[in-house]
């Protein structure tokens, strides 16, 4: 049976690299999937088949990662290309968001590649993703983010994990901040996340959302338990926040 735990806050995000994964997030209660293919890579554009079948066995959210290859994220014209023909066949098979990124030689947000992609996504939700993590100054590029319409930023507050990144990701977190107290964008911690650190990383950042692969091993699959114990981690800052 499938744990309920939709339309609720904090909300768990899954990186998921196969129909299986998909599935285990589905029965752990997870909200959402990040569909990659990849792994070693750090995660690429799935296949065709693999985002249809993903469509098909999923009730919840499904987003898909677009990015044509491994290593840096500065692209060529042609890659752009690439990555403007994905979202469109992204699109036609029913997703309701991508994740994209693309930097410049020296470090800053792509913003013309990246307004190329967004502009193919349509009324798709848009995430950027860690190559936020690799940019020479955070503040600008956050701000270069939320210029662009994106709707959440992925990010580890460029650290190896997001516990170590906390500190920048509670300062990015209070930057989004208008002048009405209200969030410009959702800042995602990612990277390492697991049940043992969640909660302190919710606590430390105040974060809504959070992504997570949710592995029983560091070389497993997606395990249904693992989601359901975050979520219920999650649960608990919730409560204790009342």
């Amino acid at each position: 049976m499938q744990t309920s735990f939709k339309n609720q806050y904090p909300l768990l995000e899954i990186c998921a690299y196969s129909i299986a994964d998909c599935l285990a997030a589905q029965r752990g209660g997870a909200v959402r999937v990040e569909l990659c293919a990849g792994r070693p890579e750090g995660g690429t554009t799935p296949s065709y088949g693999a985002i249809i079948g993903a469509r098909r066995y999923l009730d919840i959210t499904l987003h898909v990662m677009i990015r044509p290859r491994g290593g840096h994220f500065i692209y060529s014209p042609q890659e752009l290309q690439v990555m403007i023909d994905d979202i469109r066949l992204a699109r036609q098979c029913g997703v309701d968001g991508i994740v994209i990124g693309c930097l410049t030689a020296d470090g800053n947000v792509d913003k013309k590649a990246c307004r190329c992609l967004i502009k193919e996504a349509g009324k798709l939700s848009v995430t950027f993703h860690r190559a936020f993590d690799e940019c020479r100054n955070p503040e600008r590029a956050l701000e270069d983010i939320i210029a662009l319409g994106c709707q959440r930023l992925l990010t580890s507050g460029q650290s190896p994990t997001a516990q170590e990144g906390i500190p920048l990701l509670r300062k990015l977190a209070t930057q989004t901040i208008d002048v009405d107290g209200h969030s410009r964008i959702i800042i995602m911690p990612g990277s390492g996340i697991n049940p043992g650190n969640i909660v302190e990383i919710a606590q430390q950042t105040g974060a809504q959302e959070f992504h997570t692969s949710a592995r029983a091993k560091p070389d497993g699959n997606t395990d249904a338990a693992v989601v359901t114990h975050c979520i219920r981690k999650l649960a608990s800052v919730k409560r204790n926040n009342k």
